[in-house]
């Protein structure tokens, strides 16, 4: 008769236990809800804050930001930084706006929208003589643009005269930049064109580039050259266009 008497004794402590683990784990989801009402999750207000910051953020820099150099900077995730980069280029993307903030050379940057340079333009004029690059600079870095990497001897063949000054305008503005010494006799510097260039002509990257009739309307307006006169003559795009299919063409008879 005691052994029975003692498995009901263990029998009872058992599912005593029982009851107080399944109270204990009720406590715990009660402990972890009110934790969870009392941890204050972002606000709208919070979140708004955020975007301002970063629409301020991109509208100040005069370089393109990252969204990895944002999320840095304010000590935010980065795919929640993206979300918010996404959100502010399609506001801006609203045919209300006169802004658009787009993504260049890797980074975002706010500019003026494509559809109202023109207008822009004729608006500028009014304030202040504009000031137009040169078309021996913008000759050469045409040059640069299409046959990258390029010497400069290789750069004064196809355009047929001397422009080491120009050349050298252009490295100290950060358009053209040395990228190595080609394997020749003399091992003469190579020349490409630089995230500089790509701002200021507002191309994400070298496969955005227009033609070169598109390259010399965007240069006349795009940069500023001083040591020729404003008023000369465009650039002929299809004599410039000419003379580099024909290097090309006698490249690859040489070849």
């Amino acid at each position: 008769m005691d052994e029975p008497q003692e498995h009901v004794e263990e029998a009872q402590q058992d599912l005593a236990l029982e009851a107080e683990e399944e109270t204990r784990e009720i406590e715990d989801d009660d402990v972890m809800i009110a934790e969870a009402i009392n941890d204050p999750a972002p606000t709208e207000d919070a979140a708004a804050g955020l975007k301002a910051v970063i629409e301020a953020a991109i509208y100040i820099t005069d370089e393109p930001l990252t969204a990895l150099q944002i999320a840095s900077a304010l000590d935010q995730p980065l795919e929640r930084i993206k979300e918010i980069l996404a959100q502010l280029v399609t506001e801006y993307g609203a045919p209300d706006r006169g802004l658009s903030i787009r993504e260049l050379a890797g980074g975002y940057k706010m500019a003026t929208k494509p559809e109202h340079h023109e207008s822009i333009r004729k608006f500028v004029k009014k304030l202040q003589a504009p000031l137009k690059l040169s078309l021996a600079a913008l000759e050469t870095l045409a040059v640069v643009a299409y046959k990258q990497p390029i010497t400069a001897p290789e750069i004064m063949e196809i355009r047929g005269v001397q422009g080491a000054g120009v050349l050298k305008t252009l490295l100290d503005r950060k358009l053209v930049a040395a990228a190595g010494r080609k394997e020749v006799i003399g091992k003469p510097i190579l020349y490409k064109t630089t995230r500089e260039f790509l701002i200021q002509f507002g191309l994400n990257s070298l496969s955005e580039l227009p033609t070169l009739k598109e390259f010399e309307e965007l240069g006349r307006f795009a940069l500023n050259e001083g040591d020729e006169p404003a008023a000369a003559a465009p650039v002929k795009a299809t004599d410039l266009e000419s003379q580099i299919a024909a290097e090309e063409n006698a490249g690859h008879a040489d070849a």
